[in-house]
């Protein structure tokens, strides 16, 4: 049982109600999206990450010694 809440600014006043079978499958959509969006994000930066990596090797020098170069 999912309760949507519902609140009528202008009386204060609070309704209680469950989701309908279409708030219910939006939700899910809502749900997959953002969890689709979070791999995705993260697979980028694990990407950004491996790039830095390799450049870095690539150039013979450390984290710090970039930050000093670009300082």
């Amino acid at each position: 049982m999912t309760i949507a809440i519902e609140v009528n600014c202008e009386t204060g006043q609070t309704i209680e109600r469950e989701l309908t079978a279409d708030e219910l499958a939006q939700r899910e959509l809502d749900a997959a999206k953002f969890e689709a969006d979070r791999v995705a994000q993260e697979a980028e930066a694990t990407q950004k990450a491996a790039e830095k990596a390799a450049l870095l090797a690539k150039l013979g020098i450390t984290a710090d010694e970039a930050k000093l170069l670009l300082g």
